[in-house]
């Protein structure tokens, strides 16, 4: 069974590299096109990672604030593919399918108070003192 893994019919190398890049283009493309959450964020963290490269003092701090907004827009990205793959099985409702896009949406809940509390944990003692 594991050798069906290790032995993967399909492109190796640099065509493989150039297949995944495209890929994940596209991913983003259609995030972007569908979904206004991921345009607001997007749109956000223009603005906000270079704040974040300019007020955090330490190396630490940036990839902090960095990674805080990063990672809100890729658990966006993976609660839209859930979204998409619920939507593809149809339209009809069902509990499964309501409880698969609410996890995804409270993810991204909680991904985005993770960016909260980094944000405020780092910034916030510098404008209050």
């Amino acid at each position: 069974m594991q050798d069906e893994f290790v032995n993967k019919p399909g492109k190796t190398g640099i065509s493989r590299l150039i297949d995944a890049t495209n890929y994940s283009r596209e991913g983003l493309l259609a995030t972007w096109r569908n979904e206004a959450a991921f345009r607001q964020e997007v749109t956000l963290a223009i603005f906000l990672i270079p704040f974040a490269i300019w007020f955090g003092q330490t190396g630490v701090e940036r990839a902090l604030l960095v990674g805080a907004t990063l990672l809100v827009m890729i658990v966006e990205l993976l609660n839209s593919a859930v979204e998409a793959v619920v939507d593809r099985v149809g339209p009809e409702k069902h509990p499964l399918s309501k409880i698969a896009k609410d996890t995804g949406s409270a993810a991204v809940s909680l991904a985005l108070l993770l960016w909260l509390f980094t944000w405020g944990c780092i910034l916030l003692p510098r404008w209050v003192s």
